[in-house]
């Protein structure tokens, strides 16, 4: 099945509930399926055919649902775009995806123009902010577009989302997801995420809807729920949780940074979020002394999601239910994994000869499932190195304890190697974050004549909290083996991360490692 019919069907079922809200601007679901069949007939009349890629570029707009839905219908693969990218990454992925048309929101028109040279192959570019030069009018393309549109049929292996990785340890990678790993991730989502999920639900995206919101705008399109899409371009913790009591938001997708500046929020006690059943985070780790207070202040809403651009956020997960702050010890240690495998996902930890490892023992996570990519667009080689045995291999290293919980180390390439011994950075930095003073925490390996590597720890602190580097040492010592408690610490006012929220180990080890013969990066 195409997976734009989860939009077909829902509009048809429940022409006059509100499908997407944005400010002042309201769309039924009768209305919003019109106008993306106007876009795909528009689209088809451009030239542009099933098998096709079209890249959309755009902060988070209604015209974004529109586009994807648009490109589904038509059979085309889209290829969203994080807006926070650097206009020289988005030339890369609109090059090396040979979109033929490109989606923009105004804020993009200028930077597209001035890279027009090395995007060859786009033959339109679509702003939906007016003709102007070279740009087509989107809502032009609307109104001259006829109002139905018959899904194209597909094969449930086509590519329907080119997902590009965060690009931290080189160039983006392209993931292709296919009709039957968007389709798999939506049922995923009701079997796992939100049970009962119905029309009364309502879906707030805070995050960029080229990345999970979007995804998870899936699954709740299918169900004829309402899509709140905030107006802000950034994020603004007062406006999520005024909107959160306002439209009564039942869901929605955060990084843990974003849920930390939630909490950082003075004014999270003034709002109403009882009507939260799954927030949904995901993307990076999130330390337990971070969870303790999210739980206290956000209620028994939290859900964890592990998964991948390869395997659209869903491999493994920690329910609700698992959200406990005065249970077990057992049930407290359990708030550091990532919880269980997902209900269709088979989940496996492989030593470095692909052999699955018994319970308990660290090797790399690998996973099966229809969620899994069909591969990398044009690179063969890493499709081959990931995709191996019938196993995706995510690089991330970890173990699983004796009732199945995964409990994720870091990635291979940040495990440290100090003294023969294998270090693995999350364990370190979930002590170091339970100090008052501290923020944000990172640890890495950086070059030891002695050792081969050190372990260092970078931090940030609390607003008007001071810490010595003497005093994190002796405070890791408490908790830790001699040999894994830091050699040094720096503190600095911002931790580097990425578009996405993630922390730029790579970026923190490139300076110690520069000029070194062996190098970490």
């Amino acid at each position: 099945m195409n997976v734009s019919k989860l939009l077909t069907k829902s509009a048809e079922a429940f022409p006059d509930r509100p499908a997407v809200i944005h400010g002042a601007k309201r769309l039924t679901y009768a209305r919003f399926n019109e106008r993306v069949n106007r876009l795909a007939n528009a689209l088809l009349e451009r030239g542009i055919r099933p098998g096709d890629h079209v890249a959309l570029l755009m902060y988070n707009y209604p015209e974004m649902f529109e586009s994807l839905f648009a490109c589904f219908k038509l059979g085309c693969g889209s290829v969203p775009i994080n807006f926070r990218l650097h206009p020289n990454e988005s030339a890369f992925i609109i090059d090396h995806s040979e979109a033929k048309a490109v989606i923009l929101s105004p804020e993009f028109n200028e930077s597209v123009l001035d890279l027009r040279e090395r995007i060859p192959r786009v033959r339109d570019l679509i702003t939906i902010s007016g003709a102007e030069g070279e740009l087509l009018d989107y809502e032009s393309l609307i109104a001259g577009g006829a109002s139905r549109f018959r899904d194209h049929d597909v094969h449930p292996d086509d590519t329907a989302w080119i997902f590009y990785t965060s690009g931290t340890t080189g160039l983006p990678k392209g993931a292709m997801l296919t009709h039957r790993n968007l389709l798999a991730m939506s049922m995923n989502f009701y079997a796992d995420i939100c049970p009962g999920m119905s029309p009364a639900d309502t879906a707030l995206h805070a995050a960029p809807l080229s990345h999970g919101s979007g995804l998870y705008a899936l699954p709740n399109v299918g169900k004829g729920a309402c899509n709140v899409i905030l107006e802000s371009k950034s994020f603004d913790a007062d406006l999520i949780l005024k909107t959160i009591e306002e439209y009564k938001i039942t869901n929605m997708f955060a990084a843990p940074t974003m849920i930390r500046l939630l909490l950082d929020s003075s004014s999270i006690s003034r709002y109403d979020l009882s009507s939260m059943k799954a927030l949904n985070y995901g993307g990076a780790p999130m330390l337990v002394k971070d969870l303790m207070e999210a739980m206290e202040k956000l209620g028994p809403c939290l859900v964890q999601l592990f998964g991948q651009a390869e395997s659209p956020m869903t491999i493994t997960y920690l329910p609700q239910w698992a959200h406990i702050r005065e249970g077990t010890p057992e049930q407290i240690t359990r708030l550091a994994s990532a919880g269980i495998q997902r209900t269709d996902v088979e989940v496996a930890v492989f030593d470095q000869d692909d052999k699955e490892l018994p319970r308990g023992e660290t090797g790399e996570i690998v996973t099966r499932s229809d969620l899994v990519m069909r591969g990398y667009l044009r690179n063969p080689e890493a499709t081959t190195e990931t995709l191996r045995n019938g196993w995706l291999h995510t690089g991330d290293m970890g173990y699983m304890d004796d009732h199945g919980y995964l409990f994720i180390m870091d990635r291979s390439k940040d495990m440290i190697i100090s003294g023969g011994e294998n270090v693995y950075p999350r364990e370190i930095e979930e002590v170091i974050i339970r100090h008052p003073a501290v923020r944000e925490v990172a640890v890495i390996g950086v070059p030891d004549p002695k050792w081969g590597e050190a372990i260092k720890a970078v931090i940030s602190l609390t607003p008007g909290e001071t810490v010595t580097e003497v005093e994190i040492i002796e405070f890791c010592r408490n908790h830790l083996a001699g040999y894994k408690k830091p050699k040094s610490v720096d503190i600095v006012p911002e931790i580097p991360k990425n578009n996405y929220g993630k922390i730029l180990k790579r970026e923190l080890r490139s300076k110690y490692w520069e000029g070194k013969k062996r190098k970490v990066i």
